[in-house]
């Protein structure tokens, strides 16, 4: 009995400890501030975050692929494009000669990761048994698979010129523009979807998060370290290999999913090699393994093209597009081109490390405990 009183209060003074440190004030002032956005920020403000939640939780799935099993994937956008346009033909009315089954949005949006996740595993055999550059050329060649779908399908994709997205409607609320008054603030999509993406965010890392954490983890990063020294001490190399395909894809198809209902517009130039690229860079400048890593890798890939663009008039040698010199974009490329660079020269650990060599010392973790 007195062992168990004294067990428990030591739990009770761990987590006395626990509230009482500076980075849980840190954690409830970030909560607390993101709540209160949406009364404060306009639209464009509120877009870019959306995108990039939506960003975060594809690089969150890239990451459980690449940079914990150590499996090279270029063909993540084909999974965005299947999770985006899969919610416009589950959710469709079939108007405008366009395939659509007029399921209700949250059946469709679910429906739309699941076949992206099928989409994942039937491409998984292959992704169980190639490694390095081989896997990445093989899954490089969905990217040009996909783009000859999107562009020529024009009953499910609307060709060229994409296909609008219904709005999302979920316990009787509509994120459309339609507003929704919350003390005295007109609410509209951007608002509305802002809360949906914090909590569709925080469920994928908390989930990634306990995935690389508990036994799994552990066998993904002894895949990744040596494939054949996982194999002996029991672990099934092809299987993992091949679930964490299957995962990553779901991971891309709910990214794709947010992505359409924020850009309300499906087009299928947007779902090629560069976007693709761009999730590449996001988890090498967040930290290879590491789901913190992801979300701040996509928080810089995703706003800073957006950022030159609303300060193009203010920034040296950028300017605004049709105008000459150097775009928005071509510049954001640069820039993060350049971060990729100096990350895999002088911080390897990518973002991430910076944060974990600041807690090392207070906490007594290793840095593969930071995740």
């Amino acid at each position: 009995m007195s062992e168990v009183l004294a067990r428990g209060r030591e739990l009770r003074s761990r987590n006395r400890t626990r509230l009482t440190r500076p980075r849980t004030y840190v954690w409830i002032a970030g909560v607390v501030l993101l709540l209160a956005l949406p009364f404060y920020l306009d639209r464009f403000w509120l877009q870019a975050g959306l995108f990039a939640m939506a960003a975060a939780i594809g690089a969150i799935g890239l990451n459980l692929l690449t940079g914990a099993t150590g499996q090279l994937s270029m063909g993540h956008a084909f999974f965005l494009a299947i999770g985006a346009y899969g919610y416009c033909v589950f959710a469709g009315d079939g108007e405008g000669g366009l395939t659509g089954l007029g399921l209700p949005t949250w059946i469709a949006a679910a429906l739309a990761v699941g076949v992206a996740g099928i989409a994942g595993g039937l491409f998984s055999p292959i992704a169980g048994r190639l490694q390095g550059a081989y896997l990445g050329i093989a899954t490089l060649a969905l990217i040009f698979i996909g783009q000859h779908v999107l562009f020529n399908a024009h009953d499910l994709t609307g060709g060229s010129n994409g296909r609008d997205v219904p709005p999302l409607s979920v316990f009787g609320i509509t994120f459309d523009d339609s507003e929704l008054v919350v003390a005295a603030v007109p609410f509209g999509a951007s608002e509305k979807l802002w809360y949906a993406g914090l909590v569709l965010l925080f469920c994928c890392g908390i989930f990634a998060r306990g995935v690389l954490r508990g036994r799994p983890g552990r066998a993904m990063n002894a895949i990744r370290d040596h494939r054949i020294a996982a194999g002996v001490i029991g672990v099934p190399v092809a299987r993992y290999r091949a679930g964490v395909f299957v995962l990553s894809s779901m991971y891309a198809g709910l990214a794709g999913v947010l992505l359409a209902l924020v850009f309300q517009r499906t087009v299928p130039d947007y779902f090629g090699i560069t976007l693709s690229l761009e999730y590449l860079a996001m988890i090498v400048i967040g930290g290879l393994g590491s789901v913190a890593g992801a979300v701040a890798g996509a928080a810089v890939v995703s706003l800073l093209p957006q950022l030159l663009t609303r300060y193009s008039d203010a920034l040296p040698l950028v300017s605004a597009p049709g105008t000459g010199g150097i775009t928005p974009g071509e510049a954001s490329r640069y820039l993060y081109g350049a971060a990729v660079v100096a990350v895999v020269l002088f911080l390897p650990g990518g973002l991430a490390s910076i944060a974990a060599r600041r807690s090392r010392p207070k906490s007594g973790h290793t840095p593969g405990e930071e995740q």
